[in-house]
């Protein structure tokens, strides 16, 4: 990173409230085996404070109520945590993609909720944009969402087309200057709070031996007229996260918003999920990390037969292999994200790193409910909404 690494953290530094006198509760590095540069430790160092003091306090809350806080998503932006990937040139930070990942944990202890803002909104909707977007696109959209001051979302599912992508159905049609855009959109992240949205919609009759072919991707803002936001899913976990579905009955496009070329709108959605299944395999490990975490300190105070259980070998063993699991898939993840940034694809690897990273979550949360016993069972410990926000890592961005 150097000279350009010291700009950015300074940019992104002077955004915080000084730290609190006293020290700061001691956690698992986020680099893991990864070697770390002085700027990657400042930047890990800035996310883990703003999500202990911005995150964490109200994330049970939030939880709870369903609540979405934009105000947080504003503060992500003002820190530059919404740009990470977006060139500077456009007001972004310019980093690499492990940078972004360790960040990304460490939003994920606190708040994956948060976390999964972050994640859909600096791998698919800006990194779609940056790359087959125009340049008047580019000046338009990424300033204001480097900043935070316009979030993205990206909308390829419908109801009957999931892991199956290109069966979508949704179609675009040209009508001079507009397409007309009609069919539903399920499982948008985001998508009520959303300033640009990433449509993918089929511009050309379905083709049963080419289903791929004559899909285009679309740039929708709320703005436009007749823009619907339908039914809000009431979800297991990440409850903090809206997650709608978007009903398009004629809606008129300018064609100016299509993103790209027409007909390329499937291969542009396949490489940026690429980059969403390593966003999404970070979160999981933050929210193991943070399983972990409680575990560990409920071990140690939790006294049975004289002792503190975290005495017993039996639990001792448990401990050990959430540690190992969460290690062995961060290290994977790591790795495919610095094949990355030299270059390489990620499409193997990164499918690896998301499928070892859910199932660490999803498994790692599960033995902390089992350590805590029936405190791990209700809502006066995290633990449990550790364990249901989990569960989602294992089935979005690639079952």
């Amino acid at each position: 990173m150097g000279g350009d690494g010291e700009r950015t953290t300074a940019r992104m530094r002077n955004q915080l409230p000084t730290p609190p006198s006293q020290p700061a509760i001691q956690r698992d590095d986020a680099g893991g085996l990864t070697p770390l540069t002085d700027e990657q430790r400042e930047i890990i160092e800035l996310a883990r404070r703003f999500a202990r003091d911005e995150l964490a306090p109200g994330a049970a809350e939030r939880d709870r109520d369903g609540r979405f806080d934009r105000s947080l998503a504003e503060k992500l932006g003002a820190l530059g945590f919404l740009g990470m990937l977006i060139p500077e040139q456009y007001d972004g930070l310019g980093l690499d993609t492990l940078t972004y990942l360790m960040a990304l944990e460490e939003i994920a202890v606190a708040d994956a909720s948060t976390a999964v803002l972050m994640s859909v909104h600096n791998s698919l909707p800006t990194q779609m944009i940056l790359n087959f977007g125009n340049e008047d696109q580019k000046e338009r959209l990424l300033r204001p969402m480097a900043r935070g001051e316009k979030i993205g979302a990206f909308a390829l599912s419908e109801p009957e087309s999931g892991s199956d992508a290109a069966s979508l159905r949704c179609r675009a049609e040209r009508d001079g200057d507009d397409y007309v855009l009609t069919g539903t959109k399920s499982w948008v992240t985001t998508g009520s709070e959303a300033d640009v949205i990433v449509v993918i919609a089929r511009t050309s009759p379905l083709d049963p031996a080419h289903r791929s072919r004559g899909i285009s991707a679309f740039l929708v803002t709320p703005d436009l007229p007749g823009f619907h936001v339908g039914k809000k899913e009431d979800k297991m976990g990440l409850r903090a996260s809206p997650t709608v579905q978007l009903n398009f009955d004629g809606f008129r496009v300018p064609a100016a918003n299509l993103l790209g070329q027409e007909g390329q709108g499937f291969i542009y959605a396949m490489k940026s999920l690429d980059n969403g299944r390593l966003g999404i395999a970070a979160q999981a490990l933050g929210i193991a990390r943070a399983a972990l975490e409680h575990a560990l300190d409920y071990t140690s105070e939790r006294q049975q037969f004289g002792e503190p259980i975290r005495n017993f070998e039996a639990i001792q063993f448990k401990l050990a292999d959430m540690g190992s699991r969460i290690v062995s898939s961060r290290a994977t993840l790591h790795a495919t994200a610095t094949l990355k940034d030299h270059g390489g694809s990620t499409t193997l690897y990164g499918a690896m790193s998301k499928l070892l990273a859910s199932e660490t979550a999803m498994w790692v949360t599960t033995q902390a409910v089992q350590l805590l016993g029936g405190y791990g069972y209700v809502k006066d410990y995290p633990v449990e909404r550790f364990f249901r926000d989990a569960k989602v890592t294992e089935i979005y961005e690639g079952t």
